[in-house]
């Protein structure tokens, strides 16, 4: 079992940066794909960029594509794994609380528990 705490999340203009972290404890997080998604105020949550186990293939929603870089850092010190998610040139639909998470790859289908995710608002 993965357990993961997201932060990095806050308030910032249009066409500013922001980076997100998932801090992931477990054995097995580095045989894992993963993923971020982010869910807006009545809106259903979204995939939004994965990352293969190996950090090497990335893969990235079609709104986020070229403004979101997602990486992973899969040390051998269980306690520091951690992934991330560069995010430039903000816009306000990019306004959500952002979660990450285990993913299928085949279908971007998130397949673990759900941490409390980070709120990123994206002013105008």
């Amino acid at each position: 079992q993965v357990q993961l705490v997201e932060s990095g999340g806050g308030l910032v203009q249009a066409g500013g940066s922001l980076r997100l972290s998932c801090a992931a404890s477990g054995r097995t997080f580095s045989s894992y794909p993963m993923g971020w998604f982010r869910q807006a105020p009545g809106k259903e949550r979204e995939f939004v960029a994965a990352i293969s186990w190996s950090g090497g293939p990335t893969y990235y929603a079609d709104s986020v594509k070229g403004r979101f870089t997602i990486s992973r850092d899969n040390a051998k010190n269980t306690a520091k794994n951690t992934v991330y998610l560069q995010m430039n040139s903000l816009k306000p639909e990019d306004t959500a609380v952002y979660y990450c998470n285990t993913v299928r790859l085949l279908d971007y289908y998130a397949i673990g528990s759900w941490g409390q995710g980070t709120q990123v608002t994206v002013s105008s």
